[in-house]
């Protein structure tokens, strides 16, 4: 009778290779999550023969004084709803009203521009450059 244990070679996955894999993907999503602004949801916008957007009926700019300019006439925030009313008169579809703020501007204006272009039944854009 044959007692002696057989040499029995322990199978063995050799994972060097896929320990490099995986630190270049963890490399790769760590480096990623940086680089993407969480805040921001970009989108492919379909082509169109014909302009598709929304018509840009007047453009308020807010600069750091708290200047409000209707196009580029200075105007009051008090005489606002009256020198806007006048714009949005002409329009026959619902129009929209682009407000550009300075980024050094106090919120509270540019809300009260909001206020008054709902008021009058136009949709406000807050125009935003995102090139940071």
């Amino acid at each position: 009778m044959n007692i002696r244990k057989r040499l029995r070679t322990h199978p063995e996955v050799h994972t060097g290779a896929l320990n490099d894999i995986l630190f270049i993907l963890l490399l790769f999503f760590l480096i990623v999550s940086t680089l993407a602004n969480p805040n921001v949801i970009k989108v492919s916008n379909p082509k169109a023969a014909s302009d598709t957007k929304a018509k840009q009926t007047v453009v308020i700019t807010v600069d750091k004084d708290q200047q409000i300019y209707i196009g580029s006439k200075a105007i009051l925030i008090d005489s606002l709803e009256s020198e806007l009313s006048l714009f949005l008169a002409k329009e026959t579809e619902k129009p929209s009203v682009v407000i550009n703020g300075d980024s050094t501007s106090h919120l509270g204006t540019a809300i009260k521009v909001m206020q008054v272009i709902k008021k009058l039944g136009a949709t406000p854009v807050m125009a935003v450059d995102n090139s940071h």
